[in-house]
């Protein structure tokens, strides 16, 4: 093992041997002649180079080094010379030498027992017997030659790279030579003036260390932009340039009423069964429903009405009473339609929300449990698909995703719909990011609106707008457990037509 010296002593040798000799061909070999570690000699040449002193050019190689296992060999010894080190004049059992060895037991046999090293009792296969006294640990030699960085024949590194004890690395040597600011003994330039200097008065002969004006300081422990709340920020805004009001999103407990069969979902709908929805087990229930607006959506249901033959069934107000975690914040816009459809003068009206959904889905690369919804709805007489669509490629202009595709589609509550679609250039194919329709009569009559008064709307989630502005491809990485701080750290301050 190469002796530690002090990093003052390698420099100057290392200054000795270039003034008689102006040049050093290979680090590494002069490391071994002075009996230090090769790195304590890199750190000298890093800082002599610093100050021009010396000049230095890089040698890539390719070299073979010890593993951990090695490592522990070439410190401790090689396991079959441990093993017969162990093992007392009276012979030992395998469990004693197993207990006392550890790991390197199973490979210390083997090894022994190939060199003939170590026998049995007759009879009794589990006492080992020691049969030489005195064992010459060529492994533990070889490892610590190759540690200094001697050569070592290949025969023999076919051996190690057999038993898993080398892997090849690539290493940098350096070769040195004078610099233009060359000296024999360099002078230690001072930093700082203290209490002493000015005490003694020293400060006088002292030769400081230049100001370097152009060096990085510290970086500054400072916050980071979270994508997914830049871009939620950048939508809100889009939202209010439109002139749209914000809709209150604090309840992420709602009931079955207002998150279903409001929305003219029947009650035997897939998207209400267990595995794509979590409902709750306490409250498990809500009675704070609108009675006369309950019998009205429960009328429409079974029997239909508004041009509508309804879905002819046996609606059940259980059902429509059962707690759950809202699975879209289409919910909360049913709520505020009721609640204008309640005032005695209509108005035309512009909302929107962004808040969290719950769906009991498989989590994967474009799926959560738990993810952010946007949503979006005008309220007005007359209008129609081609509002809708209008509406929909300004709003997503405003977002930097001018490539949109929109495909019919089928919501309980929507007639028409549409899909809505942007290509992602990260995952090289086009991925839905929302949905969009106009409510249907069944769903806006009962509440009250006029005839006449149209509601066009669109939803869509919060992270696949962001992984596609961002070029993410794994929405795992942008949001839950295993978020990537790395890519938050490094995301852009802002984001140039957002």
């Amino acid at each position: 093992m190469a002796a530690k010296q002090p990093l003052a002593d390698v420099e100057d040798g290392l200054l000795a041997h270039l003034n008689a000799n102006a040049e050093i061909p290979d680090s590494r070999s002069f490391a071994s002649s002075l009996g230090v570690p090769h790195k304590d000699v890199e750190d000298v040449i890093k800082r002599l180079t610093a100050f021009r002193i010396v000049e230095s050019a890089d040698i890539t190689k390719e070299t073979w080094v010890l593993t951990d296992e090695a490592k522990g060999y070439a410190a401790r010894g090689s396991p079959e010379v441990q093993l017969v080190a162990a093992i007392p004049p009276e012979g030992a059992s395998k469990g004693a030498l197993k207990e006392s060895l550890g790991d390197v037991f199973d490979i210390g046999m083997k090894a022994a027992a190939k060199n003939k090293w170590i026998g049995f009792e007759k009879g009794n296969k589990d006492l080992v017997l020691r049969k030489v006294e005195d064992t010459n640990d060529e492994l533990q030699e070889q490892l610590i030659r190759l540690e200094n960085g001697e050569v070592i024949a290949d025969k023999v590194i076919d051996d190690l790279k057999r038993r898993k004890l080398v892997t090849k690395e690539k290493s940098i040597w350096y070769s040195l030579k004078k610099g233009p600011e060359f000296v024999a003994k360099r002078k230690t330039l001072a930093t700082d003036v203290t209490r002493e200097h000015l005490k003694s008065g020293d400060w006088k002969d002292l030769e400081f260390k230049d100001y370097n004006y152009g060096a990085q300081g510290q970086p500054i422990a400072i916050g980071y932009s979270q994508p997914l709340l830049e871009v939620r920020e950048a939508i809100q805004n889009i939202f209010l340039e439109m002139g749209f009001s914000e809709m209150p999103t604090n309840m992420y407990v709602e009931s079955s009423f207002w998150n279903f069969d409001a929305l003219f979902q029947p009650q035997q709908h897939p998207a209400r069964d267990s595995h794509d929805t979590f409902f709750l087990k306490a409250p498990a229930t809500t009675t704070q429903l609108p009675d006369d607006y309950l019998e009205k959506v429960k009328q429409v249901h079974q029997s239909g009405g508004h041009g509508s033959k309804g879905y002819g069934y046996n609606w059940k107000r259980d059902e429509a009473e059962k707690n759950l975690l809202r699975t879209h914040t289409t919910a909360v816009s049913t709520r505020m339609l009721y609640k204008l459809a309640q005032e005695k003068t209509f108005a035309p009206k512009r909302y929107y929300s962004i808040d969290r959904v719950f769906r009991n889905e498989a989590v994967d690369r474009t799926h959560l449990a738990e993810f952010h919804q946007i949503e979006g709805l005008i309220c007005d007489y007359g209008l129609t698909l081609g509002d809708l669509i209008g509406v929909l490629e300004d709003f997503f202009s405003r977002l930097g995703m001018s490539k949109l595709r929109f495909k019919p589609a089928y919501n309980p509550y929507t007639e028409p719909s549409m899909e809505i679609f942007s290509y992602h250039d990260g995952l090289k194919k086009w991925v839905e990011i929302g949905n969009s329709g106009m409510f249907r009569p069944e769903m806006l009559l009962p509440m009250g609106l006029p005839e006449g008064v149209n509601v066009i709307a669109w939803g869509l989630s919060l992270e696949r707008p962001t992984m596609i502005l961002y070029g993410i491809d794994n929405i795992r990485d942008l949001f839950g457990p295993k978020v990537d701080f790395n890519l938050i750290k490094s995301s852009p301050i802002c984001r140039l037509g957002l």
